[in-house]
């Protein structure tokens, strides 16, 4: 079976606290991924969980006539990257005013099969 992947878009989150959380998972079973996730209460916990759960149903979907199995499935690879910035500005003293940068995210998580159990079953 070739790789499943899913992705969420323009996320309110920065990329550098997005990345944490993506740092926990990458390389591991879907199924420690998703202990993991659903124990760690951040907002990058959140989405990276729902992502994770539809690259699952898309590599089962995808996988149909081979059965897939969630357990056979690994978090082959994972990657944030920089959505747009909106810009906002603040009032600060004697007149002046600072930017503040809210920045947002692109996640894609790619599902690998594990090869070895996949033959057994």
């Amino acid at each position: 079976m070739e790789a499943s992947k899913a992705s969420a878009r323009y996320q309110r989150i920065q990329p550098r606290k997005l990345r944490i959380a993506l740092d926990m998972i990458r390389g591991l079973r879907v199924n420690e991924s998703l202990d993991i996730m659903s124990q760690a209460h951040t907002k990058g916990a959140k989405i990276v969980l729902k992502v994770l759960h539809a690259a699952i149903a898309n590599a089962v979907d995808k996988g149909e006539s081979m059965k897939v199995e969630p357990d056979h499935l690994f978090v082959q690879n994972a990657w944030v990257d920089g959505g747009p910035v909106t810009k906002r500005f603040r009032p600060r003293a004697m007149g002046r005013a600072t930017r503040i940068l809210k920045r947002t995210s692109h996640l894609t998580i790619v599902l690998g099969m594990d090869e070895s159990e996949a033959e057994e079953a």
